[in-house]
C-alpha cells in the first residue's frame, strides 16, 4: 500500500473518529436541554384520579379509594373560583398532546386540570352530579369530569345497583358534564390477556359504549381514550390500545409535563385516597401552568437553535 493510500486512510479514520465525538457532544447536550426543558419550563397539567365517591352522612367507607363528596366539593369550588379550565380527554390530546388545535382566545391565561373518575361507580350521579349542578348554578361554570367505565357492568344485573347504568351516563352527557371514556369492557387486568382476549376487551368497551350514546354522540368522542384496568400495561397492551384508543393513561404520582418524547400511552395520573386532603390537591393543582398564548412547538427546533446560539 502506498504512501498516499495510507494517508488517506489515516484521515478518513480522523473525520470517522471526530464525526462521532461530535454526534456524542450532541447527544449528550440534547439531552441535558431536553431534561432542563421537560422538569423546568415545560407547562403542567396535573391529572387526578379518583374512584367511589361517598356521603359520609349516610355512606360508610369500605374501600381505600373512597373519597368524601364533602372534600370533592370543597376541592371543586375552590378550583372553580380561580377558574381553572376543566379539560376533557379530547381537549388535552388535541391541545397540548398533538397540538392539533388551536387552543381558544377565552382560555389564555387559566390553570388547565383534568378530573377523572375510575370503574363508573353510581355514586358519581347520587354524589357528583349534584355538585356539579351546584357549582353551575353559583357561578356559571360547567365543571367537565372524565368517567372512565367498565361497561359491562351496565349490562350486569348483579352489579347494577353498585354501578352507573346507561341512561344514568347519558343523563350527565345530556346535561354538559360528562365527558365518558373507557375502562376496559369488564375490567380484566390486559397484561394477562392473550391477543384474541386483549382485542375483544377493548373493542366491545368502545362499542358498547357508543352504542348506549350513540345519539349524544355524533362525533364519536366518547370512548377514544383509555385507562388501564388495574394501572397495568405493557407493550403488547400499548401496541392494541393505539388500534382503538389515541391515548392511554396510568397511575403514577406524576404530573403531565408538556414535552419532547412523551408516550401518549403512558400518560400520567395523581391517584386520590381517602387519605388526601383538599389541601394536599390544591397544592397540587397550583403546580398546574397558565395557558400560554403563543403556539407551541416541537422541541427539538428549541434545541437546534440552543445548539447554534451556544456555537
Amino acid at each position: 500500500m502506498g504512501i498516499n493510500s495510507i494517508f488517506k486512510l489515516k484521515i478518513i479514520r480522523i473525520l470517522f473518529l471526530f464525526l462521532v465525538g461530535l454526534c456524542t457532544t450532541i447527544s449528550i447536550f440534547f439531552d441535558l436541554e431536553t431534561w432542563l426543558i421537560v422538569n423546568f419550563e415545560a407547562d403542567k397539567i396535573p391529572i387526578f384520579g379518583f374512584h367511589n365517591i361517598i356521603n359520609t352522612q349516610n355512606q360508610k367507607s369500605s374501600y381505600g379509594l373512597d373519597y368524601k363528596k364533602q372534600d370533592l366539593a370543597e376541592f371543586l369550588e375552590y378550583l372553580v373560583r380561580e377558574n381553572y379550565w376543566f379539560l376533557d380527554t379530547d381537549q388535552l390530546y388535541n391541545y397540548f398532546l398533538t397540538n392539533s388545535q388551536p387552543i381558544p382566545t377565552e382560555k389564555i391565561g387559566q390553570k388547565a386540570i383534568l378530573l377523572t373518575f375510575d370503574d363508573g361507580y353510581k355514586n358519581i350521579n347520587t354524589n357528583v352530579l349534584p355538585i356539579l349542578e351546584y357549582l353551575d348554578q353559583k357561578y356559571n361554570q360547567k365543571v367537565k369530569v372524565v368517567l372512565f367505565v367498565n361497561p359491562e357492568t351496565m349490562k350486569n344485573p348483579k352489579k347494577i345497583k353498585k354501578y352507573i347504568s346507561c341512561e344514568e351516563l347519558k343523563i350527565g352527557i345530556n346535561k354538559g358534564y360528562y365527558d365518558v371514556q373507557s375502562h376496559g369492557f369488564s375490567h380484566k387486568r390486559l397484561t394477562e390477556l392473550n391477543s384474541p382476549e386483549l382485542k375483544i376487551e377493548l373493542e366491545a368497551a368502545q362499542q358498547v359504549l357508543r352504542e348506549c350514546t350513540k345519539e349524544l354522540d355524533n362525533n364519536q368522542t366518547i370512548a377514544t381514550h383509555l385507562a388501564y384496568p388495574y394501572n397495568d400495561s405493557n407493550s403488547q397492551v400499548e401496541n392494541y390500545t393505539s388500534k382503538y384508543y389515541v391515548s392511554g393513561y396510568l397511575y403514577n404520582h406524576q404530573i403531565l409535563k408538556l414535552g419532547w418524547g412523551k408516550n401518549n400511552y403512558k400518560l400520567p395520573r395523581i391517584k386520590v385516597d381517602r387519605n388526601t386532603t383538599p389541601s394536599r390537591l390544591i397544592e397540587i393543582a397550583e403546580i398546574s401552568s397558565s395557558v400560554k398564548k403563543e403556539e407551541r412547538r416541537f422541541l427539538g427546533w428549541r434545541h437546534f437553535n440552543i445548539f447554534l446560539n451556544y456555537l
